[in-house]
């Protein structure tokens, strides 16, 4: 077609349901994840942390899975369920994950431990780490530059309810 140009929307309708509330947004298409949580649903929680999915700061449950909210454009996700470390808690009870960090001073700076939380609590929805050995794998996406790692380990096996 001679003379015709790709036309792109200004904004796309989208619906998500984010920690159990329905949000109607109007995004410009190349709106990722991370930042409609941030900067439109002022859900700071979730950490940017170096925007290319390498550190696992901006982790959150999208459907129950774990997903770099900074590599994931909402678009995608219409219609999805949300889930932040902001929703994780139940009628003013901590998550026992929560709970677990907090027992096993599982951060020191604070900056990954959103992100560590909800990976965490993706893991074991998951059901696949049987010991120690396979939580540290299964949990290397999601870096920590304090070095908070043995007690992120035994927090995650205390929520599983393993030594």
């Amino acid at each position: 077609m001679a003379g015709a140009v790709n036309q792109i929307p200004d904004r796309i309708p989208i619906n998500l349901v984010v920690n159990g509330v329905r949000r109607k947004l109007d995004l410009v298409p190349w709106t990722t994840l991370l930042d409609v949580l941030r900067d439109h649903l002022a859900l700071t929680g979730t950490k940017k942390g170096c925007d290319h999915g390498q550190c696992g700061a901006c982790t959150v449950l999208v459907d129950g899975r774990r997903v770099n909210s900074c590599l994931t454009l909402a678009v995608m996700k219409d219609g999805a369920e949300i889930t932040t470390v902001e929703g994780l808690a139940r009628d003013g009870e901590l998550h026992p994950l929560q709970q677990a960090f907090i027992d096993h001073d599982a951060f020191q700076c604070g900056y990954c431990t959103p992100g560590q939380i909800c990976s965490a609590a993706g893991l074991l929805a998951e059901g696949r780490a049987r010991d120690a050995d396979e939580i540290r794998e299964l949990m290397s996406g999601n870096l920590c530059r304090c070095g908070a790692y043995p007690n992120i380990v035994a927090a995650i096996q205390q929520a599983m309810g393993r030594p």
